[in-house]
């Protein structure tokens, strides 16, 4: 029984995608998976059974995660690490290592190594242009500046939340933006800095959602060289959005601890760089949003009662599209416009059927999906003045347009012939978006590849 459950393990830690590196109380390695390979660039029989200074010179007592496991017997609990690998490529990687032990002795270390480095070098990237465009004073040069002139809409409450946020816009209050993906909250987040006393000043955007917690936390607030292993002098973007406003979108995704270190920001005024001693005083503008309910999210644990409160300062609830039927119309001509300059084409109307569906449909990307659907159709769209359902994706027809058919469809037959009509050209429109392939189109329909295949007989629909 217990090789079997050996054998369990060890495919186990051959397939998982975090590398897995186990040493003993001699440094040396027992354990060092296929994905450690592939992250460090070496060949297991290179590492296996070696001293772990020997294998890694550039790491030292100090620097090493795992050998400051093994001597304090402590654990170390997503900690980034930079370093060279046996190819001389930095590679970057969020550690959590911890002491092993049977029958109450330590007989080793256990660490697992999360790649991120490619997330590093693109987020070093977006860090040192931000710096070279804050010494050129040339801050909004690669980006798209929107104000409240930007944001379109007539829908009562909607109008309401732009109203709410222009009046934000003269102070320097902290504000909590709630809406679905797609909603536009940098939208109005960028609009209410343009709008303030702040707008000569740089607006600085994060997502929290995209970066490990222990990276993000050196991004915000800079970093110290011995901060950690690899770390160098750096200021953070609260540091570079001084006098302006720093926007942390999807906030509800960031980790508990670092929520902590925003709390102290918003109480002191003060950033303290990772690794340093230093309170660094900062007049930054803190405009967040989050993606779920505030409320839904405090009861899950994922945002501080603490930060909600402190935040949540001025509110801005932007409804989805769902809610907002009444603005489906004038959005779609509005993006229509936009690509007509933009693809030099001369759409003039919107077919009346395609209006249709979009106000029965629920939009779940909101406004960015409806931009993204109709630039689609754009591209299709060749000398034709009006945009039509023929425009669409085969995915698009499925899905908005398959229940708009339906309501236009009138009663000149009995109802039961009336509803197999209907029943057929659904079904011809679903195998033609799956590329008359069956049993996807019968797992689309929701029925077994035996009733699709007895209704095609039934309605005489041939399958090339």
């Amino acid at each position: 029984m217990k090789a079997y459950i050996n054998d369990i393990l060890e495919t186990i830690l051959e397939y998982i995608d975090e590398g897995v590196h186990v040493i003993d109380n001699e440094r040396k390695t027992i354990i060092y998976n296929r994905a450690m390979t592939e992250l460090e660039g070496m060949k297991k029989d290179d590492v296996l059974n070696k001293d772990f200074l020997e294998v890694f010179p550039t790491l030292d007592q100090n620097s090493s995660t795992m050998l400051k496991a093994l001597n304090k017997e402590e654990k170390i609990i997503d900690h980034p690490q930079i370093y060279m690998n046996n190819h001389n490529q930095e590679v970057t990687t969020i550690n959590t290592t911890v002491p092993i032990f049977s029958n109450n002795k330590k007989i080793g270390v256990l660490e697992i190594a999360k790649n991120i480095t490619k997330v590093k070098q693109l987020s070093d990237k977006i860090m040192s242009l931000q710096m070279e465009l804050s010494k050129t004073g040339k801050k909004d040069i690669f980006k798209n500046k929107f104000t409240f002139s930007s944001i379109i809409g007539n829908n009562k409450k909607f109008i309401q939340a732009i109203d709410y946020a222009k009046k934000a816009a003269k102070f320097s209050s902290s504000v909590l933006i709630y809406g679905e993906t797609g909603t536009g909250k940098e939208l109005v987040a960028q609009s209410i800095h343009y709008g303030s006393s702040r707008a000569k000043k740089p607006f600085l955007a994060q997502n929290c959602a995209a970066i490990p917690e222990s990276l993000l936390e050196g991004i915000l607030f800079g970093t110290v060289k011995g901060g950690f292993t690899g770390a160098i002098n750096r200021p953070g973007l609260f540091e570079q959005a001084n006098g302006g406003t720093i926007f942390l979108d999807e906030i509800n995704s960031m980790g508990l601890q670092l929520q902590s270190k925003l709390l102290r920001v918003l109480q002191e005024g003060t950033i303290r760089r990772v690794g340093g001693l230093k309170d660094i005083p900062i007049n930054v503008r803190i405009i967040a949003s989050t993606n779920e309910e505030p409320y839904e999210s405090i009861e899950k644990g994922k945002i501080r009662k603490d930060l909600f409160y402190r935040i949540n300062v001025i509110p801005i609830y932007l409804p989805p599209l769902r809610q907002r039927v009444d603005d489906i119309e004038v959005l779609a001509k509005y993006f229509v416009d936009k690509y007509n300059k933009k693809l030099n084409k001369k759409v003039k109307t919107i077919d009346g059927f395609v209006l249709n569906a979009f106000k029965n449909y629920k939009w779940p990307g909101n406004v960015r999906e409806l931009e993204n659907i109709i630039e689609g159709a754009m591209n299709i769209v060749e000398n034709e003045s009006i945009l039509k359902k023929e425009h669409f994706s085969p995915q698009a027809n499925a899905k908005i347009f398959a229940l708009a058919y339906e309501s236009h469809i009138e009663l000149k037959k009995s109802l039961p012939d009336t509803l197999e009509e209907i029943e057929k050209n659904i079904i011809i429109k679903v195998l033609k978006s799956c590329n008359n392939n069956i049993s996807k189109a019968a797992l689309e329909l929701g029925i077994k590849r035996q009733t699709l295949q007895h209704k095609l007989r039934k309605y005489k629909i041939t399958v090339k």
